[in-house]
C-alpha cells in the first residue's frame, strides 16, 4: 500500500512539474503546449514502446515447440498469476538479465536472456519470470513509461526554457533582465534533473512492489531472493553491451555498469535490500 501511495504522489508530481515548466516557458498558452506533447509522447509509447524495445534488443520470439521447458514455465506462472499468455522472447546475449513489456496483460511481452537462462536453476528462474509477470499484472510497465516519457518530455521542455532564458524570452511577469534570465535557467537545470530522481523512485517502488507479487505468484520468496544475489555478481561480470539508459528501468537487475555515482542515481532498489525484504517474506510466511 506505500508503495503504491508514493507511486501516485511521485507521478503527481511529475505532472506539476511538467505544468511548471510549460507555463515558465509560455503562460498559459505554454501549459497547453506542454499538455498535448505528453500526451503525444505517451500516446507513442503506449502503443509502440514494447516494439521498439524488443527489436533494440534483438529480441526473438519463441514458441512452445522451440524452448518448452521455459514456455510451458511462463505459462504455468501466468496461469497461477491470473493472467493470460504473454509473449515470450529470448535475447541473444549472455548477459544474464529479463524483462517484461507491452501496454496491458493482454498484449505483454516477456524476455529473458540466454545468460539467465543458462545460469539459473528451475526454481530460480520461476522466481524472476514471476516477478516479470507480477510487473505485468500490477501495470508496470505502463507507469513506468509514462514516469520515462513524463521525464524525457521536461528534459525537453528544459532545453526550451533554457534558450528562452538566454534569449530574454519566457515568463518574466515579476522580474526582468539578468533575474529573470537566472531564473529561467535555474528551472531549466533543476527541473530536468528533479525529474530524472522522480521518475527513477517510480522505478524503484515498483520494483519492490513486483518482488512481493512475484514471490506470491511462484509461491517462493527465497528462489528470487537467491536468483537476484546470483544476478547481481554475474551482470557486474558480463555487462550488457547494448544496454541504455532509457530502457534500464525495464530490467529486473540494472544492466548498466558503473561506480558509486552511478549507483546514486539508479532505478533500481539496493539488490541487499530486495534480498531482506525476500527473506523476511519467506521468514514470516507471508505469501
Amino acid at each position: 500500500m506505500m508503495n503504491r501511495l508514493k507511486t501516485t504522489l511521485l507521478l503527481t508530481l511529475l505532472t506539476l512539474l511538467m505544468v511548471a515548466m510549460g507555463s515558465a516557458i509560455g503562460g498559459k498558452s505554454g501549459m497547453v503546449f506542454a499538455f498535448f506533447m505528453a500526451c503525444a509522447m505517451n500516446f507513442f509509447s503506449y502503443w509502440f514502446s514494447d516494439k521498439i524495445v524488443l527489436k533494440m534488443y534483438g529480441a526473438r520470439e519463441i514458441t512452445e515447440a522451440e524452448n518448452p521447458a521455459f514456455y510451458g514455465m511462463v505459462r504455468r506462472l501466468a496461469t497461477q498469476g491470473g493472467l493470460p499468455m504473454p509473449r515470450v522472447y529470448v535475447i541473444p546475449d549472455n548477459s544474464p538479465n529479463a524483462f517484461a513489456t507491452g501496454r496491458n496483460p493482454n498484449h505483454a511481452a516477456v524476455a529473458a536472456t540466454e545468460g539467465i537462462l543458462r545460469i539459473l536453476s528451475t526454481e530460480e528462474l520461476e522466481g524472476v519470470m514471476a516477478h516479470e509477470l507480477a510487473h505485468v499484472k500490477n501495470r508496470d510497465i505502463l507507469i513506468s513509461t509514462i514516469a520515462a516519457t513524463f521525464a524525457g518530455a521536461i528534459s525537453m521542455l528544459g532545453n526550451m526554457l533554457q534558450w528562452a532564458a538566454m534569449s530574454g524570452g519566457g515568463r518574466s511577469d515579476d522580474e526582468e533582465g539578468a533575474g529573470g534570465m537566472i531564473g529561467g535557467l535555474a528551472m531549466a537545470i533543476i527541473a530536468p534533473i528533479a525529474a530524472m530522481l522522480i521518475q527513477m523512485a517510480v522505478s524503484r517502488s515498483r520494483e519492490y512492489l513486483a518482488d512481493e507479487a512475484g514471490a506470491r505468484i511462484c509461491g517462493n520468496p527465497l528462489a528470487l531472493a537467491n536468483a537476484l544475489k546470483k544476478l547481481q555478481m554475474a551482470s557486474q561480470m558480463i555487462p550488457m553491451q547494448q544496454a541504455t539508459p532509457a530502457s534500464a528501468h525495464l530490467f529486473i537487475v540494472n544492466p548498466l555498469t558503473g561506480g558509486s555515482l552511478l549507483n546514486l542515481f539508479s532505478t533500481h532498489p539496493p539488490m541487499e535490500e530486495r534480498i531482506a525484504r525476500l527473506e523476511q517474506m519467506a521468514y514470516n510466511r507471508t505469501f
